[in-house]
């Protein structure tokens, strides 16, 4: 079987996906890219509900090289991510506060550091048709250099070098979102400048190394 690891990593991240909430029913779909090949979750099946063998495996241009069941619907989007990034794993869900605020914003605003995990501020790509290379071009242009984009009235996208990277990217956007719709329901949410974010950049590429303090076993007397 073809991408028999990567098979199996969609098929326990895809319960993940429904076991934290981010999906519901059928939708949501994730892929791996090894090489020129893909692996994909399958359309039309529940992601807590897949077999390793159930995910098709198609190349670069959507092309389908192994598996019984047709790719996601979204695998144009997948693909047209593959092509502009050097990413190696695709994560797109239909989560709660991921989805309000993509109904709502043109951008998700940056109210915490962890922004800078995604990237920068997550933009949201203007609004299209499910599967439909317009749809695709969209995601790519708001997408740029970042690892996570939200889909205008749809949901969100991540990327990472692995499945598991571009899972906790996921994660980290609905956190993100929830903080901000939770936010404005007290009040105006305060916003880090890019002087701010800068500074966090930063910071993060010189984290102090700690001394390990000498046990007294190992100390002279």
């Amino acid at each position: 079987m073809l991408l028999a690891e990567q098979r199996r990593l969609l098929c326990e991240h895809g319960r993940m996906t429904v076991e934290t909430g981010l999906v519901i029913g059928t939708s949501g779909n994730l892929s791996v890219r090894a090489g020129d090949l893909v692996a994909v979750t399958p359309g039309g099946i529940a992601l807590d509900r897949l077999e390793p063998e159930a995910c098709p495996v198609v190349d670069i241009e959507g092309h389908l090289v192994e598996g019984e069941l047709q790719p996601s619907s979204e695998t144009p989007m997948h693909l047209a991510v593959y092509t502009a990034t050097g990413t190696a794993a695709v994560v797109h869900t239909h989560s709660t506060f991921g989805t309000v605020v993509a109904t709502t914003m043109t951008e998700l605003p940056p109210i915490h550091y962890n922004t800078m995990l995604l990237g920068g501020t997550v933009r949201v790509a203007e609004y299209a048709t499910y599967g439909t290379p317009e749809l695709a071009a969209n995601v790519r242009a708001a997408l740029g250099d970042r690892r996570a984009v939200l889909l205008a009235n749809h949901g969100g996208v991540t990327l990472g070098d692995d499945l598991p990277q571009a899972f906790e990217a996921t994660r980290l956007l609905e956190w993100l979102c929830e903080v901000y719709v939770r936010a404005r329901a007290v009040g105006e949410p305060r916003t880090l400048t890019e002087e701010q974010l800068s500074a966090v950049v930063r910071r993060a590429s010189h984290t102090p190394v700690f001394p390990r303090r000498e046990s007294s076993e190992n100390r002279e007397t």
